[in-house]
């Protein structure tokens, strides 16, 4: 079976999260997206697991689906033509803040687990070594490696998915408290890791310039902080909708079960590039290199983002691809597409309007943005939203990267060329513009 997953989310229980993250709005949100399956995120927390319990009923092996009466109400409020098979796994996220080898490593990781009982134990491990109860991504003095142990004890079913694996301050291979290796952090248990997330700040193409990491399933996930950021990066799968489906597919790296991702273009995500967010300074890795790491204006270290980490690791050419892997396919999301078109915000009322109109009329946001013809798209009754989405497609757009915990942007038309082409006596079809997405300032 076809079906798109997103494992990485979270519940209004985590810090900085939206007081609107429930399971509803989550089902629901997963339906305007066309996702199948998602993680409960936060199982860890007492309230929330309290939620999932009173919420949802077993499906699938090692799935849940919402209780009937919630789901009723929710479908209600759900356009016809974006109705979906919604199913949860059970996920949450551990952040690791521990000493090792005389440093001090800050990692955040994934935990997958197919059934209540085991997570239940687990919590009731967890709880005896820090506070699980105060967030919902709970922070623990535990290495690592003896987080993986403990899981595994537990439930052998159970896997770890290193998490955001390349942002600068949490992760496994971060620049400010990573390590060198996925071996260096897992030691005798790296064996039992077989799927890296890659994060919002790089692509398959980044991390598969790193030879080490040719073993691993890349995956890709929102790490939603509120409903509307669902889907940001999904996984594509043709496998069993099952638990045992899911890690068999993850497990294997089989690019005829796991499709593939669909990917934020990196340069959007906050830690693509180098700089300093209060300096206003932004620097690609070679300039960061000929400044030896110091920000020009301060005096202080850099922020060193993604991209560098990964020149620093890589040992093969930024051209490389392997053969027979998994795909990927770079998406903005539709709000922001639509926020460029009509020149307003995309939390705005007329964006949503008009994404909800789109939605009524073509079905989910991700049929809308990869499959659906995009002279279809311009009788949706947008101006240049077919015209955008080709764009988007080739990858043919105007990107400002992101750099120490500031968003990238992007831009479709350049200054002044959507008035232009709005221009009813401007001849159709519409230009489109050449080579690669570049960088402006």
């Amino acid at each position: 079976m076809r079906f798109m997953a997103d494992f990485h989310v979270h519940s209004r229980f985590s810090r900085a999260t939206s007081k609107t993250l429930d399971l509803e709005r989550l089902y629901m949100a997963a339906q305007l997206k066309g996702i199948s399956v998602i993680g409960t995120g936060d199982f860890t927390h007492p309230g929330w697991l309290n939620e999932i319990i009173e919420k949802l009923v077993p499906a699938e092996p090692g799935l849940f689906r919402l209780k009937e009466a919630f789901q009723i109400r929710c479908d209600r409020q759900v356009p016809r033509s974006c109705h979906l098979k919604v199913r949860f796994i059970l996920t949450a996220e551990i952040s690791n803040i521990y000493k090792k080898n005389g440093k001090i490593r800050k990692n955040h990781n994934l935990i997958f687990l197919p059934d209540l009982e085991a997570v239940r134990c687990f919590n009731a491990a967890l709880s005896k070594i820090g506070n699980i109860c105060s967030d919902g991504r709970p922070i623990l003095g535990l290495d690592v490696r003896h987080l993986l142990d403990i899981l595994l004890e537990i439930k052998e079913q159970g896997f770890l998915v290193p998490a955001h694996i390349w942002t600068p301050w949490f992760s496994v291979l971060g620049s400010k408290s990573g390590f060198d290796s996925i071996e260096d952090c897992f030691e005798d248990l790296s064996p039992y890791v077989f799927a890296l997330e890659t994060g919002l700040s790089s692509d398959p193409p980044m991390n598969r310039r790193v030879s080490a990491l040719d073993r691993f399933t890349l995956i890709s996930n929102s790490d939603a902080h509120s409903p509307q950021k669902l889907g940001r990066e999904a996984n594509i799968f043709n496998a069993d909708l099952s638990y045992s489906g899911i890690r068999s597919a993850l497990q294997s790296g089989d690019p005829q079960r796991f499709l593939g991702t669909v990917e934020f273009f990196p340069q959007e995500g906050k830690y693509h590039m180098d700089g300093h967010r209060n300096c206003f300074v932004r620097m690609k890795p070679q300039e960061s290199l000929r400044h030896h790491g110091i920000c020009p204006q301060c005096t202080k270290p850099l922020t060193l983002g993604v991209l560098y980490r990964v020149e620093e690791l890589a040992d093969r050419p930024d051209t490389y691809w392997p053969q027979h892997h998994p795909t990927f396919t770079h998406l903005a999301p539709l709000t922001d597409i639509l926020s460029e078109i009509l020149g307003v915000g995309a939390g705005s009322k007329r964006v949503q309007n008009a994404f909800q109109s789109l939605l009524k009329r073509f079905g989910p946001e991700f049929d809308i943005l990869q499959t659906l013809r995009t002279d279809e798209l311009e009788d949706g009754g947008i101006p240049l939203l077919g015209e955008a989405v080709k764009r988007m497609r080739a990858g043919r757009l105007l990107l400002s990267p992101g750099y120490d915990g500031v968003f990238g942007t992007i831009k479709i038309f350049k200054t002044k060329e959507r008035e232009r082409l709005k221009d009813p006596q401007h001849p159709y079809p519409f230009p489109i513009l050449g080579g690669q997405a570049r960088y402006f300032t």
